[in-house]
């Protein structure tokens, strides 16, 4: 669940030299960019970690490799910055810290609570689920939201993203390339998923995490996360609430769509300075541009 598995990931723009003018593995004329740039793009990210979670060894990964109970803000900090450092970082970069983050998992290890044998964190099968849960995340939320994404563009996402899959080390022919082979991905490993007692561990982290006490009682911050980890849980699909004893009924998809719209309709009309870093700010504007370039 943690992408960057503790890699040191560098700030955008962090390299020197010719390796920080070179171009990315996206850009502004990329569906990559369109979703990830999406005002609702951390609301897929908390998705994504909630989805991953039904597996039992990759939560069992996480559990052993000190879970979400310790440093649970800069797990989520390294793995934000590894989406986003490939995604809109120098393509060198990007790679650089692919490599990294591949020799990380090729030394880790993990044991399978119910056999107690041993895996490798860089197993393709359990590389494939978290990117699954990652992109799909991302994707659905995005569309639910009402960003402006056909389906030929979805498909589109999913072909870029590819790429990102190569990078950490899945091979291509293993990877959705359009909404039908994911569709289809998430039936083919539903067997595979349940609700662990790790599982329970580490959602209710994600639902409650640790904050400084003078944070808890002088912001907003706790009832903002609570409402951010609400919906996504609500923007599961109906299967995945249902593994969680979640209400999976088609009112609730349409009662968190409605919702996760009127979040959207809100955030688009917010100062860019409120609704994303540095990186996104910057990309936003590179996509107007070039819109307002091919309107013209």
């Amino acid at each position: 669940m943690d992408t960057s598995s503790g890699a040191d990931v560098r700030a955008i723009g962090g390299d020197q030299g010719a390796a920080a003018q070179a171009d990315p593995l996206f850009g502004p004329d990329s569906m990559t960019w369109r979703v990830h740039a999406d005002p609702v793009f951390p609301i897929g990210g908390v998705r994504a970690l909630i989805l991953q979670a039904l597996h039992p060894l990759t939560m069992a990964a996480v559990s052993q490799q000190r879970g979400f109970d310790e440093n649970f803000w800069g797990r989520l900090d390294r793995t934000g910055r590894y989406v986003s450092t490939l995604t809109y970082s120098p393509a060198p970069q990007a790679h650089r810290l692919a490599a990294q983050v591949r020799g990380i998992h090729r030394k880790l290890r993990g044991t399978d609570p119910e056999t107690g044998e041993s895996f490798r964190l860089d197993r393709p099968d359990l590389l494939l689920w978290v990117h699954c849960c990652e992109v799909d995340s991302f994707l659905t939320t995005a569309r639910r939201a009402g960003a402006p994404i056909s389906d030929r563009e979805a498909d589109e996402y999913l072909r870029e993203q590819v790429r990102a899959a190569r990078l950490i080390g899945i091979a291509e022919a293993m990877v959705p390339a359009t909404v039908a082979d994911m569709t289809q991905y998430f039936r083919d490993v539903r067997a595979e998923l349940r609700l662990t007692d790790a599982a329970r561990r580490g959602v209710r982290v994600l639902a409650v995490p640790p904050m400084p006490k003078r944070v808890r009682l002088l912001t907003p911050a706790r009832p903002a996360w609570a409402g951010l980890a609400a919906m996504a849980f609500a923007l599961l699909p109906r299967w995945a609430r249902r593994m969680y004893r979640l209400p999976g009924l088609p009112t609730t998809d349409l009662a968190a769509t409605t919702t996760i719209r009127a979040v959207r309709a809100g955030l688009v009309v917010l100062p860019d300075k409120w609704t994303g870093p540095p990186e996104v700010r910057d990309a936003r504007d590179q996509i107007d541009a070039l819109a307002e370039q091919r309107a013209g």
